[in-house]
């Protein structure tokens, strides 16, 4: 490989510099290395790291984790956020069970049409796990291509993504490809940082054509700003003596799957919807404060409602759907992390 091309410089940075001791770079098998680049897509290295070594301790291999229930597997995921990543991973360990031995095929073409996968993540599995050449353009290597190339425009833009996966495809060596992979993501994590780069410490600063017009932080162009739309929800806090009232979220939209506390428009009667929607007599207690909520795409604006229950019509509340919750049974279930917050505050009221 000659030592002078992007490779070559990649590849000699990272046996000085490079990370080897993650925890998904210890035996990497294709299932080890699925799990962790779809819990690094939008996430740090350093949060996933203890999510990715609980996970792995509870679903070892492909089956286990196929095998799981799915409120297990949030269970697991929570806190970690981007929940539809762990519903995508529960849904496809299953294909993978019936359809294919319960084995990870090694080609990009089926990997990229199984939930959750996409040609960046089939790329790095089978780099990173099989050694063939198969080039990524993760978040860090998109930044990292669009700088050393002067790539204009943000990279979610149709003709910029390609552009750097042209860029991607052309550079990516014949051999040490698991190597040079993990390199660009080194690269781009820990030297050209979105907002300070390190460019004395880059071995691509020479020809890199941003740094030499000075436009390290204007390249890759930022993704159009556009205001974030609000959203108000009322949670309920219902308490029954020791038992808190919990009902499972819709499997698609925010906290998909997820336990939380039932939900009702702010502009309702709160005695009235529990009494139409639950058959609950309830006594409400004042509002606690109004707290904020930001997902990628909205912000969510909370009212918690505490209320205790005076009677029940004894209507049967359908099993999947809600749960008396004992805290002094504590099960751990899979929560958002907001919810939690509301759960702790709520048992240390109690």
């Amino acid at each position: 490989m000659n030592p002078e091309s992007l490779a070559g410089r990649v590849l000699n940075w990272f046996d000085v510099h490079g990370r080897k001791q993650l925890p998904w770079q210890q035996n990497p098998t294709p299932y080890r290395v699925w799990v962790s680049e779809v819990m690094l897509q939008q996430t740090q290295a350093a949060t996933v790291i203890p999510y990715y070594q609980r996970f792995m301790a509870q679903f070892p291999d492909l089956r286990t984790l196929a095998d799981a229930d799915l409120d297990e597997v949030l269970r697991f995921w929570a806190g970690l956020g981007y929940y539809a990543r762990a519903r995508h991973l529960h849904q496809t360990a299953q294909l993978l069970r019936d359809r294919h031995n319960g084995a990870m095929p090694l080609n990009s073409a089926i990997l990229q049409q199984l939930p959750g996968i996409g040609r960046s993540t089939a790329g790095a599995i089978l780099a990173l796990a099989g050694g063939q050449r198969q080039p990524i353009l993760d978040g860090n290597v998109k930044r990292l291509l669009a700088r050393w190339a002067a790539v204009e425009g943000w990279p979610g833009q149709t003709r910029v993504l390609a552009a750097l996966w042209q860029l991607a495809e052309q550079h990516t060596p014949t051999e040490r490809v698991a190597e040079y992979t993990q390199a660009m993501m080194d690269l781009g994590a820990l030297v050209c940082t979105p907002r300070r780069p390190q460019c004395a410490a880059c071995p691509l600063a020479g020809d890199c054509m941003a740094h030499a017009q000075g436009r390290e932080r204007a390249l890759p162009a930022p993704k159009p700003r556009r205001q974030l739309p609000v959203r108000t929800v009322r949670l309920l806090l219902l308490q029954a003596s020791e038992e808190v009232l919990l009902e499972r979220r819709p499997p698609v939209g925010i906290w998909g799957g997820l336990w939380s506390f039932p939900e009702c428009p702010l502009e309702v009667d709160v005695m009235a919807w529990c009494w139409e929607q639950l058959g609950l007599t309830v006594h409400v207690e004042p509002a606690w404060q109004t707290f904020r909520h930001t997902f990628s795409h909205f912000h969510l604006d909370i009212t918690p409602t505490p209320a205790r229950v005076v009677e029940h019509n004894r209507r049967v509340m359908e099993p999947d759907r809600f749960v008396w919750y004992n805290s002094r049974r504590f099960d751990n279930r899979g929560m958002a992390a907001p919810v939690q917050r509301l759960w702790a505050a709520l048992a240390d009221e109690r």
